[in-house]
């Protein structure tokens, strides 16, 4: 029973990063395309519904590493689809739930569920290295989407620039030495996080070429 209900977190896990790995491949797609970066409405959709699925993820792991993280990106993918101009097409019940969501869930860990937040406290070393670098590289991963707000706000439109792209490979590795020592060892961020670098190394690629492009052009 006990190796079922292991199989199926992972698989929501996994089902989690299987969405943020087809935003990364979506949006390389569109920018490969273009032969620039760009920020597609798609890559936003897959974000929000792969955090939360994500968020449900970390909690029945017990991982207070991928719970903070998730509720703070959460949002902000919802707020690059309300540039995009894709969010208020959507209904409004629609929306509602959306938004509400993360906070039913963080509310029932939080002050419904006393089991659950006891075991996330005591499962949880919080003075230990390897958790603190983890949780660095979480913290990372969730800040490149402040500064991408910081640069979309900025401009009134969504957009990647290149410093989302260098944090996110520098949080990647980061994640990936958490998860390879991990006890038990996470093979959904290992995979995940392994994609990841590839994807944010060719958007730093094609940012340069595009800056390249932008200095040879009289």
């Amino acid at each position: 029973m006990e190796f079922v209900e292991q199989y199926w977190v992972y698989g929501l896990g996994f089902f989690a990063q299987s969405l943020f790995g087809c935003r990364q491949l979506v949006q390389l797609f569109y920018s490969e395309k273009q032969g620039r970066v760009v920020s597609p409405t798609l890559f936003w959709q897959l974000s929000l519904l792969g955090s939360f699925l994500f968020l449900i993820y970390g909690i029945i792991r017990d991982d207070a590493v991928i719970i903070l993280g998730q509720t703070l990106s959460y949002f902000i993918y919802i707020r690059n689809l309300q540039l995009k101009d894709s969010w208020r097409v959507m209904p409004v019940v629609l929306r509602f739930f959306l938004i509400m969501l993360p906070i039913f869930t963080l509310v029932w860990v939080l002050v419904v569920s006393e089991e659950a937040m006891t075991n996330l406290m005591t499962k949880t070393d919080f003075t230990h290295p390897l958790l603190i670098l983890g949780a660095i590289g979480q913290l990372l991963l969730n800040l490149r989407f402040v500064y991408q707000w910081y640069y979309s706000e900025k401009y009134k439109k969504s957009i990647l620039p290149l410093g989302f792209w260098i944090i996110s490979l520098v949080a990647s590795v980061m994640i990936i030495v958490y998860a390879a020592y991990r006890t038990p060892i996470d093979p959904v961020l290992l995979v995940a996080q392994s994609l990841g670098i590839f994807v944010y190394t060719r958007n730093i690629i094609l940012h340069g070429r595009a800056k390249a492009r932008a200095h040879a052009t009289p």
